[in-house]
Order: C-alpha cells, then structure tokens, then sequence
C-alpha cells in the first residue's frame, strides 16, 4: 500500500512538473522560436573557504579542487562527488539534475537506467556518449534522491558554470526542470521551457527536454523527447554549418 502511495506521489509530482496550471488546460503545440532569457545566471555569492578552484585551468584541475566540498549540507551522505564526465572539449554539454544512487556509488553522472536511456537518446540522434560532457546542477546526492533544495543549488552552481567557461560548448542541453530552473535561473514549467533556444551568457544556445528518469516512469512522454532532441540535432548542424 505504501509503494502505491509512494507511486502516485511521484506521478502527480511529475505531472505537476511538466505540465503546471496548464495540467488540465488545453494542449498546446510549442515551436522553435529564440528568446533570451529574462535574468542571466549569474553566481551566486557565497563564502567560500577558498577561492583556487575559480582560477583553474583545466576540467581536471577544477575537479581535484573541489573534491572534498563541503559548502551545503549534501556533503554529509555522500560517497562520491559526482563531477562530470565526457569530452573535455566538447561542443555539447548535457545537464541533469544531480547524482541518484547509482552515480553516487560509482561517482560519475547518469551510470544507472536513466544513464542507460540518455546514451540511446544520444545515439539516436547521432551523437556518442564520449562526444559529449555530461554533468548535474548538484555534484552530491541530495536524500533519497528529492529535488535539490535552492540553496543547495546555489552553492554548487559555480562550481557547474565554470565547467561552462572551460569547456565553451556550443549547445547545451537540460534534461528536466530543476535542470532549466538552476541554469537558466527561470522560474516556469517544463512545458513552457520546452520548444524554445535560449541565448546563453556563455555564448552557448540552450535547449530544454525531459529528464531520462520521467521518461522512464512515463513511457507516453518520449514522443516530446524525440521532438526536441531533434530540433537539438537540427539546431547543432545549423551552427556547424
């Protein structure tokens, strides 16, 4: 009986996110337009004991310095740091949410079934996993893998928007809300983040789409996924020339 609960509190969660007042509205089609968004995300300002990982000069060098962080709380039931992995130079960047289970336990990003589905949606539009960095809004696993608090967004957003600076994607892609929200500090449903390329402060385009794990749990939603990814393919071969 607790299971059935716990599954119909997720389904409403996940409805509610995608879909926010316009649940039981009308269905509307979105399209490709370019919109800037209204706030660039900026770093927050935040103590930190130290500042050497703001002057790093490589991916490996920024990692190494932020190891051992411990500016919110998620440090405490961590086992690894969930950096980032990929192409170090990569001309796509693809950003989840944070670190489950899997990830924590192996320390690198999207290793468990959610992984497993992001590699063949990569595939299928005709990108390999090691062409492409993978990384989260939050390096630790926040419990039971919850949604990560603002303030705990705040804190490791830095740490994700100089990974930005060194890498210089071209395209980023966000998979889920919390994903949209923290990067492109917006405040709106997945639906209406969807369909749109957002101008980056980074000089990168942004897209948005679902998260491989709502996928997962709703099987109906893949159809959109394909949708955007698409329009991601086609926007990166456009830019490619």
């Amino acid at each position: 009986m607790a299971k059935i609960k716990e599954q119909v509190i997720q389904a409403l969660k996940d409805q509610k996110e995608i879909f926010g007042d316009d649940l039981y509205g009308k269905i509307r089609k979105t399209e490709i337009v370019k919109e800037v968004p209204e706030e660039i995300a900026e770093e927050p300002e935040i103590a930190y004991e130290s500042e050497d990982w703001k002057n790093a000069r490589t991916l490996d060098e920024l990692e190494s310095l932020i190891g051992n962080c411990a500016k919110c709380p998620l440090h405490k039931g961590r086992r690894n740091l969930v950096f980032g992995s990929g192409n170090k130079n990569a001309d796509v960047m693809v950003i989840g949410e944070g670190p489950g289970a899997d990830e924590d336990m192996q320390g690198k990003p999207f290793v468990g079934r959610a992984g497993k589905l992001l590699t063949d949606i990569l595939k299928a539009i005709n990108f390999e996993r090691d062409e492409v960095y993978i990384a989260n809004i939050v390096k630790s696993r926040p419990p039971g893998n919850r949604t990560p608090f603002p303030s705990e967004m705040d804190a490791c957003m830095p740490y994700l928007l100089k990974q930005v600076e060194l890498i210089k994607p071209k395209l980023i892609l966000c998979l889920g809300l919390t994903a949209a929200k923290g990067l492109l500090k917006r405040n709106d449903t997945l639906t209406n983040f969807r369909g749109k390329v957002y101008d980056y402060f980074s000089g990168a385009k942004v897209m948005v789409t679902y998260h491989p794990a709502a996928l997962l749990r709703n099987p109906n939603w893949k159809r959109g996924c394909w949708e955007d990814v698409q329009a991601f393919r086609k926007l990166y071969d456009e830019m490619k020339g």
